[in-house]
Protein backbone atom coordinates (compact mmCIF):
# COMPACT_ATOMS: atom_id res chain seq x y z
CA UNK A 1 0.00 0.00 0.00
CA UNK A 2 1.59 3.22 -0.90
CA UNK A 3 -1.09 5.50 0.62
CA UNK A 4 -2.71 5.75 4.44
CA UNK A 5 -6.02 4.91 4.43
CA UNK A 6 -8.18 7.87 4.15
CA UNK A 7 -5.68 9.43 1.59
CA UNK A 8 -4.31 12.06 3.60
CA UNK A 9 -0.82 10.57 3.35
CA UNK A 10 1.61 8.74 0.33
CA UNK A 11 4.66 7.32 0.77
CA UNK A 12 7.35 8.26 -1.70
CA UNK A 13 9.97 6.66 -3.86
CA UNK A 14 12.85 6.79 -1.93
CA UNK A 15 16.52 5.94 -3.70
CA UNK A 16 17.41 4.16 -0.28
CA UNK A 17 15.97 1.04 1.85
CA UNK A 18 16.77 3.42 5.34
CA UNK A 19 14.85 6.56 3.95
CA UNK A 20 11.38 6.54 4.72
CA UNK A 21 9.76 9.63 2.68
CA UNK A 22 6.26 10.97 3.10
CA UNK A 23 3.21 13.33 1.00
CA UNK A 24 1.49 15.13 3.80
CA UNK A 25 -1.78 15.68 1.49
CA UNK A 26 -4.43 16.66 3.88
CA UNK A 27 -6.07 16.50 7.36
CA UNK A 28 -3.89 13.73 8.74
CA UNK A 29 -6.95 11.10 10.24
CA UNK A 30 -6.14 8.05 13.36
CA UNK A 31 -5.92 6.04 10.67
CA UNK A 32 -3.45 7.45 8.43
CA UNK A 33 -0.80 8.10 11.11
CA UNK A 34 -1.27 4.57 12.50
CA UNK A 35 -0.39 3.06 9.04
CA UNK A 36 2.57 5.80 8.80
CA UNK A 37 3.60 4.93 11.97
CA UNK A 38 3.42 1.08 11.58
CA UNK A 39 6.00 1.89 8.61
CA UNK A 40 8.36 3.70 10.49
CA UNK A 41 8.40 1.26 13.26
CA UNK A 42 8.83 -1.76 10.95
CA UNK A 43 11.85 0.50 9.43
CA UNK A 44 13.67 1.15 12.79
CA UNK A 45 13.39 -2.95 13.02
CA UNK A 46 14.85 -3.75 10.10
CA UNK A 47 17.52 -1.03 9.72
CA UNK A 48 18.08 -0.07 13.59
CA UNK A 49 18.92 3.64 12.10
CA UNK A 50 16.63 5.54 9.63
CA UNK A 51 16.18 8.75 8.27
CA UNK A 52 12.65 10.30 7.44
CA UNK A 53 11.62 13.32 4.91
CA UNK A 54 7.87 14.73 5.02
CA UNK A 55 7.16 17.03 2.60
CA UNK A 56 3.80 18.69 3.16
CA UNK A 57 2.60 19.84 0.04
CA UNK A 58 -0.84 20.29 1.52
CA UNK A 59 -0.93 20.24 5.22
CA UNK A 60 -4.30 20.79 7.23
CA UNK A 61 -3.73 19.93 10.15
CA UNK A 62 -4.75 16.15 12.32
CA UNK A 63 -7.95 15.00 13.76
CA UNK A 64 -7.38 14.84 17.67
CA UNK A 65 -7.61 11.37 17.26
CA UNK A 66 -4.49 11.15 15.20
CA UNK A 67 -2.30 13.67 17.51
CA UNK A 68 -2.83 11.02 21.07
CA UNK A 69 -3.03 7.67 18.90
CA UNK A 70 -1.05 5.48 21.69
CA UNK A 71 0.73 3.17 19.17
CA UNK A 72 1.62 6.38 17.03
CA UNK A 73 3.05 7.75 19.95
CA UNK A 74 4.98 5.61 21.08
CA UNK A 75 6.22 5.06 17.83
CA UNK A 76 7.43 8.80 18.11
CA UNK A 77 9.49 8.07 21.17
CA UNK A 78 11.28 5.23 20.31
CA UNK A 79 12.28 7.37 17.15
CA UNK A 80 14.82 9.73 19.05
CA UNK A 81 16.78 6.61 18.90
CA UNK A 82 16.33 5.36 15.25
CA UNK A 83 16.28 8.77 13.39
CA UNK A 84 19.45 10.09 12.43
CA UNK A 85 18.04 12.61 9.92
CA UNK A 86 14.32 14.27 10.18
CA UNK A 87 13.96 16.49 7.56
CA UNK A 88 10.89 18.42 6.79
CA UNK A 89 9.54 20.44 3.33
CA UNK A 90 6.81 22.76 3.04
CA UNK A 91 6.08 23.19 7.29
CA UNK A 92 3.62 25.58 8.62
CA UNK A 93 5.81 28.48 10.68
CA UNK A 94 4.46 27.19 14.21
CA UNK A 95 5.92 23.54 13.01
CA UNK A 96 9.09 24.81 11.76
CA UNK A 97 9.78 26.03 15.01
CA UNK A 98 8.57 22.79 17.09
CA UNK A 99 10.93 21.04 14.74
CA UNK A 100 14.22 23.29 14.41
CA UNK A 101 13.69 23.05 19.11
CA UNK A 102 13.72 19.60 18.78
CA UNK A 103 16.75 19.60 16.86
CA UNK A 104 18.76 21.35 19.57
CA UNK A 105 17.63 18.87 23.16
CA UNK A 106 17.47 15.40 20.60
CA UNK A 107 20.07 13.79 19.12
CA UNK A 108 18.47 13.86 15.99
CA UNK A 109 19.58 16.13 13.13
CA UNK A 110 16.40 18.09 11.72
CA UNK A 111 16.18 20.32 9.22
CA UNK A 112 13.63 22.32 7.36
CA UNK A 113 13.01 23.28 3.36
CA UNK A 114 10.83 25.13 1.93
CA UNK A 115 8.16 23.61 -0.18
CA UNK A 116 10.21 25.10 -3.08
CA UNK A 117 12.92 23.61 -2.16
CA UNK A 118 12.34 20.00 -1.64
CA UNK A 119 14.97 19.32 -4.09
CA UNK A 120 17.84 20.76 -1.73
CA UNK A 121 16.05 18.82 0.52
CA UNK A 122 16.52 15.16 -1.28
CA UNK A 123 20.37 16.36 -1.95
CA UNK A 124 20.94 16.79 1.50
CA UNK A 125 19.43 13.70 2.51
CA UNK A 126 21.69 12.40 -0.51
CA UNK A 127 25.26 13.60 0.87
CA UNK A 128 24.46 12.52 4.45
CA UNK A 129 24.19 8.87 2.66
CA UNK A 130 23.09 5.68 3.83
CA UNK A 131 21.60 5.93 7.42
CA UNK A 132 24.24 3.05 8.92
CA UNK A 133 27.49 3.27 7.56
Amino acid sequence: MNGAPDGSIVRRDAPRPDLLAFEIKDRITKPDIAWMSSLVDEAMRMHGTIDMLLVMSNYEGSDLGARFDGYATGVMARSVAHIRNYVVVGAPAFARAMITLSGTVLPVETRTFDLSDEAAAWAFLAEAGPAKG
